[in-house]
């Protein structure tokens, strides 16, 4: 994808360098856009502390003292207060040259996404709500909770935010076999396309339905979601193309991306069997194909995923 030397966006918001609070709603099920999760192991045994792991909690304490940190105010509050020398330098985000790249990258994306949601909005005789991207490092706190970077990106229809931690990158080129540069714009381009449902009224409608709906049903509804949201990112595609962004390989490489995190792929991957009533974001094929679909027309009416055989 030609994307250096392109317009960054303004809307991204790089809080990398700060420790997430623990304040904040808990775990909403029906309170996220949709997001790609990504799928971990089981847990492992239980038991009690040894006298070594003791001894080490110890001087953590004392040493968490010396800097100012005092982590029995910690567990009454529930967060951690650090100096005001420490939260100056939380403040900064840091990173390697690598990720400033790919901060540049995503802003750079999100700005073409502005462009393409602006004009179809604008066409259709409405205005559309840039939302923001919040970068983040292990863990956040939104509207709709707290996440971890196992979470995977998503969307927060709460505060219209997309939240990404980079490192996302990696875990999708490296473990599921989905690298290069339009597959990770089709990540952002499918999260922003949750914030155009939730724009367009259909996140709200779909949550609140879901809310009375078996837990069958109710995946069934967000598989629904998550293909269209699929087929915005390919509109979005499409744009881009006809912007002449694209270069060879890179439509295959969002294809391959939407394949590789398909229920029935990532389950066989994970678990050797798939289970069909869990599905909730559609198979490798059902992604793939609504990407393509909204990459083929470009219209919003191509992606109605709720009165179409999926």
């Amino acid at each position: 994808m030609e994307w250096r030397g392109r317009r960054q966006s303004g809307n991204v918001e790089d809080v990398r360098g700060s420790s997430p609070s623990r304040g904040g709603m808990g775990g909403n099920p029906f309170g996220r856009g949709g997001g790609f999760r990504i799928p971990t192991g089981g847990g492992g045994r239980g038991g009690g502390m040894s006298i070594g792991t003791i001894i080490l909690l110890v001087v953590i304490y004392f040493g968490l003292k010396m800097v100012g940190i005092d982590l029995l105010q910690v567990m009454e509050s529930g967060q951690i207060t650090p100096s005001a020398t420490e939260q100056t330098q939380s403040q900064a985000p840091q990173g390697s040259a690598q990720e400033e790249e790919t901060k540049a990258f995503v802003s750079t994306v999100l700005a073409e996404t502005e462009d393409t949601w602006n004009g179809i909005f604008q066409a259709g005789g409405q205005t559309y709500q840039e939302p923001k991207l919040v970068l983040f490092r292990d863990g956040i706190n939104s509207a709709c909770g707290m996440a971890s970077s196992a979470s995977g990106p998503f969307y927060c229809p709460g505060d219209q935010k997309v939240y990404l931690d980079m490192a996302f990158f990696d875990e999708l080129a490296q473990r599921f076999g989905a690298s290069g540069d339009f597959a990770e714009a089709y990540v952002i381009a499918h999260e922003v396309g949750h914030h155009v449902q939730n724009l367009l009224g259909i996140l709200p409608k779909v949550n609140a339905q879901r809310q009375r709906m078996s837990e069958a049903d109710s995946n069934q509804m967000s598989i629904r979601v998550e293909l269209q949201a699929d087929c915005f990112a390919g509109i979005w595609g499409k744009y881009t193309e006809q912007k002449g962004l694209l270069e060879q390989g890179d439509l295959e490489e969002a294809l391959n991306a939407a394949t590789q995190i398909g229920d029935d792929t990532l389950q066989k991957r994970t678990q050797g069997y798939v289970v069909p009533e869990s599905f909730n974001h559609g198979t490798s094929a059902q992604r793939s194909t609504w990407f393509k679909r909204g990459f083929d027309s470009g219209k919003l009416s191509a992606c109605d995923t709720f009165n179409s055989e999926i």
